[in-house]
């Protein structure tokens, strides 16, 4: 590929995130995906699929799971929203953990095992839905934990966890296995990236 065609790519691609953040923020500025909205995103990341974007082809990869039994439900529109707000809000940082320094991970990132150990994700994953992901911990031979405990080996933070945690829903579990790391238990706080590298999935 010449530097023309690939400037040319950059430059659509460009335009179509700029096109993506904006409906983003008019999807979500009631604080609510519906049916028709969804339809409406799937429809405009079908238009745009052929996007090298990784943060189209994600998208879209959600949003047509999310509508794959033509039934728009309250879980699925919640993970929507918190992938547009961040889209929107957070687009320097779309596709990708939060740095290190806003988010409370474990530094260095320990080395993951999986067989008899609990594992809870918190936030919305890149990898899929929550039922996803804790099917792929029990292929592990890992433990899914329902809330943060004591016992709780490992918290997942998904890929959509940004700076503003703290002031998100899923902020409470993440402050409690915080508090519970700093009492000395040895819970591990880590991204969904390197959840994603140490299970090799």
């Amino acid at each position: 590929m010449d530097i023309f065609t690939r400037f040319n790519r950059n430059k659509i691609a460009d335009r179509q995130l700029d096109t993506l953040i904006g409906l983003s923020k008019g999807i979500a500025a009631d604080g609510n995906v519906n049916q028709a909205e969804a339809e409406f995103l799937q429809s405009w990341l079908v238009q745009n699929g052929q996007s090298e974007h990784p943060v189209i082809l994600n998208l879209l990869s959600k949003v047509s799971e999310a509508l794959a039994d033509g039934v728009l439900d309250e879980e699925e529109s919640r993970e929507l929203l918190t992938i547009l707000r961040t889209i929107s809000g957070e687009s320097s940082e779309i596709g990708e953990v939060a740095k290190t320094s806003a988010l409370p991970l474990c530094s260095p990132a320990p080395k993951l095992e999986f067989a008899g150990k609990s594992y809870l994700f918190t936030g919305t994953c890149a990898y899929g839905n929550r039922k996803q992901c804790q099917a792929a911990i029990e292929t592990l031979g890992g433990v899914v934990a329902s809330s943060v405990t004591k016992k709780l080996d490992v918290l997942v933070l998904g890929t959509y966890v940004t700076e503003s945690w703290a002031h998100e829903t899923f902020g409470r579990k993440i402050e409690k296995a915080m508090a519970y790391r700093e009492s000395g238990l040895p819970i591990a706080i880590v991204s969904e990236q390197h959840w994603v590298n140490e299970a090799g999935v």
